[in-house]
């Protein structure tokens, strides 16, 4: 692509998938370098149960726990504003205890991205929220 042209919404669509699945592979992995490139300085990252990481402690918290087993996403709703995205849509974390077990964290995920001065799409928020009771 050169430095001119402006990707279509389908390219960008597509782009976004892309970083969304580095960034799964890159948790599930515990891929330090990878998660250090996609994720923004400014990253907030609100877990299911509540704790918020910067982009510091989420890259301990993997190195140390390295708490994701798998995840899953469903069809994912994608909004873009210029050069900033926001992705909603259903997610399935299985995620190790600190017991050693696993378990099932399902819920839906809002994450923000913006395309930074190099053309990258980085995250900058990602927060999920846990299906709570149907009524």
């Amino acid at each position: 692509m050169s430095s001119t042209a402006r990707p279509t919404e389908e390219q960008v669509v597509a782009e976004l998938h892309a970083v969304e699945q580095r960034r799964q592979r890159a948790l599930v992995e515990a891929d330090l370098d990878t998660l250090a490139d996609i994720f923004d300085d400014t990253l907030v990252y609100t877990h299911a149960h509540g704790v918020t990481h910067t982009k510091a402690q989420l890259l301990e918290h993997t190195a140390n726990r390295r708490p994701y087993l798998d995840i899953t996403r469903g069809e994912l709703l994608i909004r873009l504003f210029g050069d900033v995205a926001v992705i909603t849509g259903p997610l399935t974390n299985l995620v190790r205890t600190p017991d050693g077990g696993a378990r099932t964290l399902a819920g839906v995920a809002t994450q923000v991205l913006r395309r930074d001065e190099h053309h990258r799409w980085r995250f900058v928020s990602s927060q999920t929220t846990p299906y709570g009771e149907q009524r």
